[in-house]
């Protein structure tokens, strides 16, 4: 998913997905402790969408706060 997919996405979607995100994160990192993990390059996938959809989200509560000033 890209930065221009993830815009168009409302704050409660991108929420969502952020939470199944992070639980793929977590079942990545279990796999990589049991040595089950055949697609490393998934975990470096996983952690920038995680980052992209946390930067969008502080983006976007950032332009709420200047808002109500």
């Amino acid at each position: 998913m890209n930065n221009k997919e993830v815009r168009e996405l409302s704050t409660e979607d991108i929420k969502t997905k952020l939470l199944n995100i992070r639980q793929e994160l977590m079942n990545l990192r279990f796999q990589i402790v049991t040595g089950q993990l055949t697609d490393t390059s998934r975990f470096k996938v996983a952690r920038r969408e995680i980052a992209r959809m946390e930067t969008i989200l502080n983006e976007r509560a950032r332009q709420e706060k200047e808002g109500k000033r």
